[in-house]
């Protein structure tokens, strides 16, 4: 059920500047397939748009792991637009955090592309966002 979360919030901000790019869509996908989903029932979900409930059952490596990919996914055509930050802002105090975590995620997320050593250290400094942590 979180992996099916992550998604439907990925899509959500991909459609949320009207236009979702290969680029968005391909990520979304590998998300989906990474996680046990078919293509094809990930593709589905980029024709509806639909409220996501967080349930406060989800570990702290899950609330990172959907914010970042939401940041990533932000980024990945190299433009960034109010409603998008907007969005992830919100998102992440739906998660658990401090809004302003997303000024050290918007700053060291640089793509899809970056190693283990470089997601463990963010992950470690966006800890510290984490309310009642």
């Amino acid at each position: 059920m979180a992996a099916l979360q992550q998604i439907q919030l990925l899509v959500n901000l991909a459609r949320i500047d009207g236009a979702m790019d290969e680029q968005e869509k391909a990520y979304i996908v590998n998300i989906g397939v990474a996680n046990g989903f078919p293509a094809s029932s990930v593709e589905t979900l980029f024709y509806a748009s639909e409220e996501v409930q967080l349930g406060d059952a989800l570990t702290d490596q899950e609330r990172f792991n959907y914010l970042f990919s939401l940041v990533q996914l932000m980024k990945i055509d190299g433009r960034l637009y109010k409603n998008e930050i907007r969005y992830c802002a919100d998102m992440a105090a739906r998660l658990g955090y401090d809004k302003e975590v997303m000024f050290e995620l918007m700053s060291k997320v640089h793509g899809i592309d970056m190693d283990k050593g470089e997601v463990d250290a963010l992950r470690d400094l966006t800890h510290r966002y984490l309310k009642g942590h």
